[in-house]
């Protein structure tokens, strides 16, 4: 899943971005209006403008610093204090970052400017209720970019929460129906080998305890999703037999890549149901995992009865469901899942997710 950037340093990236862009924007107007240099009128658009736009900045910052400890609350980044609070840090920025710039200005261009304390001139009274307007209308958009990517972010953890309750519900529903499958095999083998039931049982009450306290987590290394499907499988060549031999293929080089829980569970337990099962001979599952690029490439494939038979045997589809709706929840459009017959008889069930 893609990293998402710090809300606050977005926030001041795109402060940045809105100061040079109304600079320039300023300059060019002045240019346009008054006539002279261009080049002229952005050095004293970017010299007023930028300090303008850092002097209110910090005086907001500080304030909001002092009004969060006289109140006694914890700092917290990015809170509003108020317009009536903003006003005055608008009004003594716009003064000092105007008088600073305009000086600043002067000595880099060797031009001469009135100061601002010469307000009786129409010319500087001008200049200064058109900067103070440009900072209103700044702060007002500054505010109100804000406030909607604080509503985005907002909306984007709500989103993420709702994804995990999701996830954690398909968890929840998937573990009892693994555990309702394991414990039809054994009551089908105490009926038929009861000292075999017996090791089945001890067998059981182990892999259970990895499984369901491995099951609590959100994701673990593929090496541990392949030891919980070796147990499993254990178990149930303690039922079938020879009838049901195994091949496990997990690289080392992919053996702590995280995946979800269980992903493959439902999968294997699919193959042996309604695929080996059914068979009289039985057959071969073959578990494997391999990188194709980017991407972790998980492969369930059983040499049994195939997709035309499985289809008519009951009980079908929930754990298939599963798969696809936690891929869903938890990789959106980057994960796929396939169900294939192969060309010798059997099915391949094939997982692709982010490596």
């Amino acid at each position: 899943m893609r990293a998402e950037q710090h809300p606050f340093r977005q926030e001041w990236v795109g402060h940045v971005g809105g100061t040079v862009a109304i600079c320039a924007i300023v300059g060019l107007l002045n240019y346009l209006i008054r006539g002279g240099q261009l080049g002229l009128s952005m050095l004293y658009s970017f010299a007023i403008g930028v300090q303008i736009s850092a002097y209110i900045s910090l005086l907001a910052y500080g304030l909001e610093r002092l009004l969060q400890r006289w109140r006694g609350a914890p700092p917290a980044a990015g809170t509003w204090i108020g317009w009536g609070w903003m006003l005055p840090c608008i009004l003594l920025g716009s003064l000092a970052g105007f008088t600073l710039g305009q000086w600043l200005a002067d000595l880099l261009s060797g031009h001469r400017t009135l100061p601002p304390w010469q307000w009786a001139d129409r010319r500087v009274a001008l200049s200064l209720a058109f900067t103070l307007l440009v900072s209103l209308l700044a702060s007002l958009y500054f505010y109100a970019a804000s406030r909607l990517g604080l509503a985005r972010l907002a909306q984007a953890q709500a989103q993420r929460q709702a994804a995990e309750a999701r996830l954690a519900l398909l968890q929840s529903q998937l573990e009892p129906h693994m555990l309702f499958n394991t414990l039809a095999h054994l009551r089908v083998l105490i009926k038929l080998r009861p000292d075999e039931a017996q090791r089945m049982l001890d067998r059981l009450i182990d892999y259970l305890r990895a499984t369901l306290q491995a099951s609590r987590a959100t994701e673990h290394a593929l090496a541990e999703e392949f030891e919980r499907l070796s147990d499993y499988l254990a178990l149930m060549q303690l039922r079938m037999g020879e009838r049901l031999r195994v091949a496990l293929d997990l690289p080392p080089a992919l053996a702590a890549l995280p995946v979800p829980p269980l992903l493959l569970q439902p999968l294997v337990e699919n193959a042996i149901k309604h695929g080996l099962e059914p068979h009289v001979d039985g057959g071969e599952l073959r578990v494997s995992a391999a990188r194709a690029g980017g991407r972790l490439v998980l492969e369930v494939a059983d040499s049994g009865a195939g997709l035309a038979r499985a289809t008519d045997l009951p009980g079908t589809g929930f754990g298939l469901a599963q798969v696809r709706e936690r891929l869903a929840q938890r990789y959106g459009d980057a994960a796929s899942f396939s169900l294939q017959p192969l060309p010798a008889g059997g099915s391949i069930a094939r997982i692709e997710i982010p490596a």
